[in-house]
Protein backbone atom coordinates (compact mmCIF):
# COMPACT_ATOMS: atom_id res chain seq x y z
CA UNK A 1 0.00 0.00 0.00
CA UNK A 2 1.03 3.56 -0.78
CA UNK A 3 -0.22 6.90 0.79
CA UNK A 4 -1.00 8.30 -2.81
CA UNK A 5 -3.18 5.35 -3.94
CA UNK A 6 -5.80 6.13 -0.88
CA UNK A 7 -6.72 9.47 -2.01
CA UNK A 8 -6.72 10.24 -5.60
CA UNK A 9 -10.63 9.71 -5.36
CA UNK A 10 -10.53 13.11 -3.51
CA UNK A 11 -8.12 14.82 -6.51
CA UNK A 12 -11.01 13.07 -8.89
CA UNK A 13 -13.39 15.37 -7.69
CA UNK A 14 -11.61 18.45 -7.67
CA UNK A 15 -9.41 19.17 -5.08
CA UNK A 16 -6.77 20.38 -7.46
CA UNK A 17 -5.36 21.53 -11.14
CA UNK A 18 -2.20 20.99 -12.27
CA UNK A 19 -0.75 22.80 -15.23
CA UNK A 20 2.07 20.84 -16.25
CA UNK A 21 5.79 22.75 -17.69
CA UNK A 22 5.35 25.88 -15.28
CA UNK A 23 7.93 28.37 -15.14
CA UNK A 24 10.03 27.40 -12.04
CA UNK A 25 11.38 30.65 -11.52
CA UNK A 26 9.98 31.31 -8.19
CA UNK A 27 11.04 27.69 -6.77
CA UNK A 28 14.52 28.25 -7.75
CA UNK A 29 14.81 30.32 -4.35
CA UNK A 30 13.65 27.34 -2.13
CA UNK A 31 16.15 26.77 0.23
CA UNK A 32 16.70 22.68 1.01
CA UNK A 33 14.47 21.48 4.08
CA UNK A 34 14.46 18.63 6.26
CA UNK A 35 11.31 16.90 6.97
CA UNK A 36 10.36 15.88 10.25
CA UNK A 37 7.16 14.23 10.89
CA UNK A 38 6.25 12.79 14.46
CA UNK A 39 3.65 9.78 14.61
CA UNK A 40 2.24 11.14 18.52
CA UNK A 41 -0.65 10.13 20.42
CA UNK A 42 -2.16 11.58 23.66
CA UNK A 43 -2.71 8.17 24.68
CA UNK A 44 0.80 7.65 25.04
CA UNK A 45 2.70 8.32 28.41
CA UNK A 46 6.07 8.14 26.24
CA UNK A 47 5.35 10.81 23.63
CA UNK A 48 5.43 13.94 25.58
CA UNK A 49 9.29 14.18 25.45
CA UNK A 50 8.98 13.53 21.80
CA UNK A 51 6.36 16.70 21.47
CA UNK A 52 8.92 18.64 23.43
CA UNK A 53 11.67 17.63 21.40
CA UNK A 54 9.70 18.63 18.14
CA UNK A 55 8.70 21.91 19.30
CA UNK A 56 12.58 23.32 19.04
CA UNK A 57 13.45 21.54 16.07
CA UNK A 58 10.63 23.40 14.77
CA UNK A 59 12.29 26.63 15.53
CA UNK A 60 15.06 25.71 13.15
CA UNK A 61 14.35 27.72 9.26
CA UNK A 62 15.74 24.79 7.79
CA UNK A 63 13.53 22.03 8.85
CA UNK A 64 9.55 21.53 8.64
CA UNK A 65 8.71 19.47 11.49
CA UNK A 66 5.10 18.32 11.64
CA UNK A 67 3.04 16.57 14.45
CA UNK A 68 0.35 13.65 13.05
CA UNK A 69 -1.11 12.62 15.79
CA UNK A 70 -2.55 8.95 15.93
CA UNK A 71 -6.26 7.04 16.66
CA UNK A 72 -4.84 3.60 17.06
CA UNK A 73 -3.96 3.98 21.41
CA UNK A 74 -7.83 5.47 21.76
CA UNK A 75 -8.47 2.05 23.54
CA UNK A 76 -6.47 2.73 26.54
CA UNK A 77 -8.84 5.14 28.24
CA UNK A 78 -8.59 8.50 26.28
CA UNK A 79 -9.66 9.20 22.61
CA UNK A 80 -6.81 11.74 20.95
CA UNK A 81 -8.84 14.93 20.54
CA UNK A 82 -6.39 15.50 17.24
CA UNK A 83 -5.67 12.10 15.59
CA UNK A 84 -7.03 10.78 12.43
CA UNK A 85 -7.03 7.54 11.01
CA UNK A 86 -5.38 8.59 7.67
CA UNK A 87 -2.72 9.67 9.68
CA UNK A 88 -2.27 5.42 11.33
CA UNK A 89 -2.20 5.09 7.52
CA UNK A 90 0.61 7.48 6.64
CA UNK A 91 2.70 5.77 9.30
CA UNK A 92 1.95 2.43 8.16
CA UNK A 93 2.99 3.32 4.36
CA UNK A 94 6.07 4.50 5.12
CA UNK A 95 7.28 0.94 7.70
CA UNK A 96 6.27 -0.78 4.56
CA UNK A 97 7.86 1.45 2.17
CA UNK A 98 11.00 0.75 4.27
CA UNK A 99 10.51 -2.81 4.78
CA UNK A 100 10.48 -2.63 8.22
CA UNK A 101 7.43 -2.70 9.25
CA UNK A 102 7.97 -0.78 12.46
CA UNK A 103 5.16 1.36 13.69
CA UNK A 104 4.96 2.52 17.36
CA UNK A 105 4.65 6.03 19.17
CA UNK A 106 6.49 8.23 19.65
CA UNK A 107 7.75 7.84 15.91
CA UNK A 108 9.68 10.41 13.95
CA UNK A 109 9.92 9.59 10.02
CA UNK A 110 12.99 11.59 8.96
CA UNK A 111 12.75 13.11 5.10
CA UNK A 112 10.59 10.23 4.84
CA UNK A 113 13.34 7.72 4.40
CA UNK A 114 14.46 6.36 8.52
CA UNK A 115 13.29 6.75 12.18
CA UNK A 116 14.05 7.34 14.86
CA UNK A 117 12.33 7.56 18.72
CA UNK A 118 11.02 10.73 18.68
CA UNK A 119 12.31 11.75 22.08
CA UNK A 120 15.54 10.60 21.14
CA UNK A 121 17.81 13.70 20.11
CA UNK A 122 20.46 11.95 19.28
CA UNK A 123 19.01 9.05 17.47
CA UNK A 124 17.35 11.83 15.70
CA UNK A 125 20.47 13.90 14.62
CA UNK A 126 22.19 11.07 13.22
CA UNK A 127 18.72 10.08 11.14
CA UNK A 128 18.88 13.67 10.00
CA UNK A 129 22.84 13.34 8.85
CA UNK A 130 21.56 10.09 7.06
CA UNK A 131 19.02 11.28 5.08
CA UNK A 132 20.08 14.39 4.37
CA UNK A 133 23.54 13.07 3.10
CA UNK A 134 21.27 10.39 0.82
CA UNK A 135 19.35 13.08 -0.52
CA UNK A 136 21.06 16.01 -1.04
CA UNK A 137 21.64 15.24 -5.04
CA UNK A 138 18.05 14.64 -5.28
CA UNK A 139 16.78 17.97 -3.75
CA UNK A 140 13.68 19.56 -5.98
CA UNK A 141 12.99 23.11 -5.23
CA UNK A 142 9.12 23.72 -4.35
CA UNK A 143 7.24 27.43 -3.22
CA UNK A 144 3.97 28.12 -2.34
CA UNK A 145 1.76 31.50 -2.02
CA UNK A 146 -1.61 32.04 -1.84
CA UNK A 147 -4.26 32.96 -4.74
CA UNK A 148 -7.62 34.07 -3.33
CA UNK A 149 -9.01 31.25 -1.25
CA UNK A 150 -6.47 28.84 -3.18
CA UNK A 151 -2.84 28.05 -2.81
CA UNK A 152 -0.36 27.43 -5.12
CA UNK A 153 2.37 25.63 -5.69
CA UNK A 154 5.33 25.18 -8.17
CA UNK A 155 7.62 22.22 -7.93
CA UNK A 156 10.74 22.49 -10.16
CA UNK A 157 12.16 19.81 -12.15
CA UNK A 158 14.25 16.53 -10.82
CA UNK A 159 18.09 17.48 -10.72
CA UNK A 160 20.14 15.45 -13.64
CA UNK A 161 21.07 12.10 -12.33
CA UNK A 162 17.93 11.55 -9.74
CA UNK A 163 16.77 8.63 -9.70
CA UNK A 164 13.38 10.39 -8.12
CA UNK A 165 11.34 11.08 -10.86
CA UNK A 166 7.87 10.53 -10.35
CA UNK A 167 5.92 11.47 -7.19
CA UNK A 168 3.09 12.93 -5.58
CA UNK A 169 3.10 16.49 -4.12
CA UNK A 170 0.99 16.88 -0.86
CA UNK A 171 -0.27 19.52 0.94
CA UNK A 172 -0.82 19.63 4.70
CA UNK A 173 -2.88 23.04 6.52
CA UNK A 174 -1.13 22.60 10.23
CA UNK A 175 -1.93 24.59 13.42
CA UNK A 176 1.08 26.19 15.04
CA UNK A 177 0.32 25.41 18.53
CA UNK A 178 -2.48 23.02 20.08
CA UNK A 179 -2.78 22.72 24.52
CA UNK A 180 -4.60 19.87 25.90
CA UNK A 181 -5.70 19.42 28.92
CA UNK A 182 -6.36 14.98 29.09
CA UNK A 183 -8.35 13.89 32.25
CA UNK A 184 -7.95 10.07 31.18
CA UNK A 185 -5.65 7.04 30.16
CA UNK A 186 -1.88 7.10 30.47
CA UNK A 187 -1.39 10.88 30.56
CA UNK A 188 -4.05 11.43 33.17
CA UNK A 189 -4.01 14.83 34.57
CA UNK A 190 -1.60 16.36 31.95
CA UNK A 191 -2.24 19.40 29.67
CA UNK A 192 0.62 18.91 26.84
CA UNK A 193 1.47 20.92 23.74
CA UNK A 194 1.74 20.06 20.42
CA UNK A 195 3.49 21.79 17.52
CA UNK A 196 2.63 22.14 13.87
CA UNK A 197 -0.49 19.60 13.95
CA UNK A 198 -1.53 18.87 11.07
CA UNK A 199 -5.38 19.28 10.69
CA UNK A 200 -5.70 18.20 6.91
CA UNK A 201 -3.51 16.30 4.27
CA UNK A 202 -4.25 16.61 0.52
CA UNK A 203 -2.73 15.63 -2.41
CA UNK A 204 -1.93 18.69 -4.94
CA UNK A 205 -1.43 16.21 -7.88
CA UNK A 206 0.97 14.04 -9.39
CA UNK A 207 4.40 15.11 -10.29
CA UNK A 208 6.59 13.22 -13.51
CA UNK A 209 10.17 14.55 -12.92
CA UNK A 210 9.26 18.23 -14.54
CA UNK A 211 8.31 21.27 -13.71
CA UNK A 212 4.51 21.56 -12.47
CA UNK A 213 2.23 24.40 -11.25
CA UNK A 214 -0.35 23.26 -8.85
CA UNK A 215 -3.94 24.85 -7.15
CA UNK A 216 -5.30 23.65 -4.42
CA UNK A 217 -8.74 25.18 -2.42
CA UNK A 218 -8.35 25.28 0.93
CA UNK A 219 -11.21 23.57 2.47
CA UNK A 220 -13.50 25.82 4.50
CA UNK A 221 -13.87 26.23 8.12
CA UNK A 222 -10.51 25.08 8.56
CA UNK A 223 -8.32 25.91 11.54
CA UNK A 224 -4.82 26.30 10.75
CA UNK A 225 -1.69 28.69 11.08
CA UNK A 226 0.05 27.35 8.14
CA UNK A 227 0.92 25.34 5.06
CA UNK A 228 3.36 22.77 4.03
CA UNK A 229 4.07 21.25 0.75
CA UNK A 230 5.41 17.68 0.79
CA UNK A 231 7.47 16.66 -2.84
CA UNK A 232 7.12 12.27 -1.85
CA UNK A 233 8.59 9.72 -4.31
CA UNK A 234 6.23 7.44 -5.29
CA UNK A 235 8.57 4.34 -5.37
CA UNK A 236 10.14 5.15 -1.52
CA UNK A 237 8.01 7.68 -0.15
CA UNK A 238 11.11 9.83 0.62
CA UNK A 239 10.73 13.68 0.78
CA UNK A 240 12.72 15.25 -1.96
CA UNK A 241 11.13 18.39 -1.76
CA UNK A 242 9.06 20.80 0.93
CA UNK A 243 7.83 24.47 1.54
CA UNK A 244 5.95 25.82 4.47
CA UNK A 245 4.47 29.20 4.42
CA UNK A 246 1.79 31.38 7.23
CA UNK A 247 -1.56 31.68 6.74
CA UNK A 248 -2.39 35.04 4.96
CA UNK A 249 -4.75 35.87 8.26
CA UNK A 250 -1.53 35.57 10.59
Amino acid sequence: MTAPSRFWTVLMLGAALIWPQADPAAASEQKRMDVLELFTSQGCSSCPPADLLLGSYAKRPDVLALSFPVSYWDHLGWKDTLAKDSYNDRQRSYAEARGDREIYTPQLVVNGMVHAVGSQRGAVEAALKKSSHALAESWVPVSMSYAGGSVQLDAGAAPAGSPYRSGTLWLAFYSDSVTVPIVRGENNGREITYTNVVRQLLPAGPWNGQAARYDVKIPRALPYDGCAALLQSDKTQMVIGAAKITSPEK
